[in-house]
């Protein structure tokens, strides 16, 4: 998927789909462990960058 048709998500929608709290989102993005971007004074999580830090926790877990 290319950044031009990339869902972009809120913080509160990564909350529900992390099912974490908005500090852990925040943790997450300033540790670059999940990537977003700032639009104006919005940030915004592209949905591909979400199911990648899954799959990375994922495989972590595996090992």
């Amino acid at each position: 998927m290319t950044t031009a048709t990339a869902e972009l998500l809120t913080v509160p929608e990564v909350m529900a789909r992390l099912k974490v709290g908005r500090s852990t989102v925040y943790d997450l993005i300033r540790s670059h462990r999940l990537v977003s971007i700032t639009i104006g004074r919005a940030r915004r999580i592209p949905a591909d960058a979400v199911q990648d830090f899954i799959a990375r926790k994922t495989e972590e877990a595996a090992a």
